[in-house]
Parts: structure tokens; C-alpha cells; sequence
């Protein structure tokens, strides 16, 4: 299949790109500026690129063309593929149908920590053998690379609340239907698209609907804005984090660089890394109860989070 992606070089696109490049399809795409990093990624993965939203790309048509958020109605490219009735899709959609439809999906959504969170889980499936599949919204530093399809049924996505496209503008996370989900934090956030966070918390709660309930939704117990969500209705299992009675992550230094995770008031290990502040300990918390469900115990993920190198781009030391 030949599939087209407008607005390529953004990093979800790009990486949808790679995606369906690796399970073998014919991709190129577009984008107003094609620019450095992602346009060297999708060069290197044979992905042909051309800058500027002119017609004549579409000529022969394509399979099927993919369309990104930040394209809309006036586009002189989207405007061909709705004249000439080629088909087209937004790239949540498209992810949860051809990827994700029989994987076991972990999202990791909320207002900050999706990138880190994501790629801390992704780790450790990883660093246990699981081999996920994945796609973050950045470059972890222990795979080198943004997304890739894995070698098992697990899938880690990290699930935007902004919208899928202009013909769709529910969040693009309903369209991931996952079984394992963090829900980090939630404030407002996307003031052009959201007029308060009532709406916002109205997207989450339909998040929380798509997940079956043989799954699994974890989530800070002291987010009232979150505990505001769930009470919206939950069908699934949900374990907090900071409650005695479920998950907890106490420090040992001050800089949260070392902390111990108790799950059910015992200790079941220490994280040592090079990461710092008591946000990175609570995503690593998050990432460690959500690893639990899918079979890698307390103990390996600890393990795994302290040999956790990071994202770029994210509290990176450069000097």
C-alpha cells in the first residue's frame, strides 16, 4: 500500500511514518518545512519527502493519504485528496487500526510527563525481554530511536488529549483502546482547542471508557482533577499511586535520585539513577505499577528505571 502523510515532520507523523515504513509499506509524505532531526530519520528510512503542500504530489494518487492536525479546510493539498474522493484518515485512527487493534496497548496520558513516563515503561518491558513495540512523542536515550513496531503483543503509545484532525476533533487517545493506562496528572492545558478543563476532564472520561475491564488505570490519588474524572465512571480496575494501601515511592535523597517503591505496604525495591525531582520518581512509580500488570514484577522494573538514560531533549545535560 502507498500510504501519503501530510504534515510528516511533526514528531507523532514522523513516527507514524517509520512505522509503516518498517511494516512495509510505501511512504512519503509532506510537511511546509522539512527540517532536521525527523527529516534526516525519515531520509535514512527511505521515506521520500517533499517540502511545500503542492497537488502535484498526489499525481499518481496514493492508497490511502493520512492527514495531520495541524492541516485544515483550505489547504490546497487537502482540498485535492476531498475533490478527487481519495481516501484519507487521521494518523490516531490510522495507528489504532492497522497497529493497535491487536496489541496489548499501555498509554501513558496526562497534562506533563507522557514522553518520560512512556519511555520509562517502555524500558522496562524492554529491559525484561518483552521487546514492545512503541511510539513516544521523543527520542528515548536506551533505544535511540522515537518509534518501532517490537517483537511481542505489547505496545507503548503516548496518548495525546489534543485532537486527531479537522474532520475529527475528539482526542486522538480514544482511538488507542488500550488495556494498561497512566493517567499522570491533569490540568488545564490547549487553551485554542479546550475552554476550560470541564471539557478537558470530559475527554479523559472518554478515555477512560474505551478500556475493558479486565484492565488496568493508574493514577495519582492526590490529582483531584483526575479522582474528579474516575468518579465520571470507571468499569476497570484502578490502583492509586501514594496510597498505603496500593503504590508509594519515598525518597532517599534529596533530589529523589534514589527512592524505594512499596506496593501494598511492602517494599519491593530501590531505583537508583541519574535522574532527578520527585516528578521523575512519581513517573517512574507510574511506570513500574503499569509494567506490573503485564507480568515484570517490582523488583525487575527497579532494575530496569536504574539503568534509565533519559530523553532527549528532556532535562538533558549538555554541559
Amino acid at each position: 500500500m502507498h500510504i501519503h502523510i501530510l504534515g510528516i515532520c511533526g514528531t507523532f507523523m514522523g513516527s507514524l511514518a517509520q512505522l509503516a515504513k518498517a511494516a512495509g509499506h510505501e511512504v512519503s509524505g509532506c510537511d511546509a518545512n522539512v527540517y532536521p532531526p525527523m527529516s534526516t530519520q525519515l531520509e535514512n528510512a527511505g521515506i521520500e519527502l517533499t517540502e511545500g503542500y503542492g497537488t502535484e504530489q498526489l499525481d499518481p494518487p496514493p492508497d490511502l493519504v493520512v492527514i495531520g492536525n495541524a492541516l485544515s479546510r483550505g489547504n490546497p493539498v487537502v482540498e485535492y485528496v476531498l475533490d478527487n474522493g481519495i481516501p484519507y484518515t487521521s494518523g490516531p485512527q490510522w495507528l489504532g487500526d492497522f497497529f493497535l487493534r491487536d496489541r496489548w496497548v499501555l498509554a501513558v496520558a496526562g497534562t506533563h510527563g507522557k514522553t518520560t513516563t512512556s519511555s520509562m515503561l517502555a524500558w522496562i518491558l524492554e529491559y525484561a525481554g518483552m521487546q514492545p513495540g512503541f511510539l513516544i512523542g521523543g527520542v528515548p536515550n536506551n533505544f535511540g530511536v522515537s518509534a518501532r513496531l517490537g517483537g511481542s503483543p505489547f505496545f507503548v503509545v503516548e496518548a495525546d488529549e489534543y485532537d486527531s484532525a479537522f474532520f475529527d476533533k475528539r482526542s486522538k487517545f480514544v482511538h488507542y483502546r488500550p488495556r494498561t493506562a497512566i493517567l499522570n496528572n491533569l490540568e488545564f492545558d490547549h487553551a485554542d482547542i479546550f475552554p476550560n478543563l470541564k471539557a478537558i476532564q470530559t475527554q479523559f472520561h472518554h478515555f477512560v471508557r474505551t478500556i475493558p475491564g479486565h484492565g488496568l488505570i493508574v493514577a495519582p490519588f492526590a490529582d483531584a482533577n483526575l479522582q474528579e474524572v474516575l468518579a465520571m465512571g470507571c468499569w476497570t480496575e484502578y490502583q492509586p499511586l501514594g496510597r498505603a494501601s496500593s503504590w508509594e515511592a519515598h525518597a532517599q535523597e534529596d533530589d529523589s535520585s534514589v527512592y524505594s517503591v512499596s506496593f501494598q505496604g511492602h517494599q519491593r525495591g530501590i531505583v537508583s539513577w541519574d535522574q532527578t525531582g520527585e516528578h521523575n520518581m512519581y513517573n517512574g512509580l507510574a511506570a513500574i505499577a503499569a509494567a506490573r500488570h503485564v507480568g515484570v514484577t517490582p523488583e525487575v522494573a527497579c532494575e530496569a528505571l536504574s539503568e534509565f538514560q533519559g530523553v532527549k531533549r528532556r532535562m538533558e545535560q549538555i554541559a
